[in-house]
């Protein structure tokens, strides 16, 4: 009896380390699908404030990116060509709220260099993006970067680029997950999505 209950515990044991590992790849992760809903939980502002991700998806539809950092070139770029099209997207009922580990200070400064006037928040203990389900496990050459960039608190993670879109009860209509992080949705398809699902 006591063999037994060694075997099972063990077993439950390796199960519960599995489900909290990251996938170690991008293209191992298994994100939320269209019809299931975000999580709801507390993320920081870029000035430092704690916000509910709830309460900002129930204001209206929303345009939800998920990005790997202000150090990362190819999310620069996105989120300059979101900001190009912030307009067209309000315009449509939209709003944009971009997320990434970067310490607050670090927002501010994406902010300003890509002109973005839309919401980003951070998410630097990865608890929201583990929760959507696109967070992988950093490769070695990139921990150092998001350590400084995470102030010290993500030394593990990245998410996989990914864009939803997301009604005010938090229901995802549509999801575009980018393994690999030199992809990303035009804003061209982007809003041609949203004027699809308006």
């Amino acid at each position: 009896m006591k063999k037994l209950f060694f075997v099972v515990l063990v077993a439950l044991s390796t199960a519960a380390t599995a489900q909290s590992s990251l996938p170690t790849m991008a293209t191992d992760i298994a994100p939320l699908l269209i019809g299931e809903k975000i999580p709801n939980t507390t993320l920081k502002s870029s000035e430092d404030a704690t916000v509910k991700i709830s309460d900002l998806l129930g204001k209206k539809k929303t345009v939800l990116v998920f990005y790997r950092g202000g150090w990362c070139p190819y999310c620069n770029m996105h989120l300059q060509a979101l900001a190009e099209a912030e307009k067209q997207i309000l315009d449509l009922g939209y709003q944009i709220i971009a997320i990434s580990p970067d310490a607050p200070e670090n927002l501010k400064i994406t902010e300003e260099k890509d002109k973005v006037k839309y919401t980003l928040l951070s998410d630097a203990a990865g608890e929201f993006t583990k929760a959507v389900g696109i967070a992988y496990a950093a490769p070695e050459n990139y921990k150092s970067v998001i350590n400084v960039h995470s102030k010290g608190i993500n030394t593990s993670f990245l998410p996989v680029p990914s864009v939803f879109i997301v009604n005010p009860d938090s229901e995802i209509l549509f999801e575009y997950i980018a393994p690999d992080f030199k992809h990303r949705i035009s804003t061209e398809l982007l809003v041609s999505v949203l004027k699809n699902l308006k």
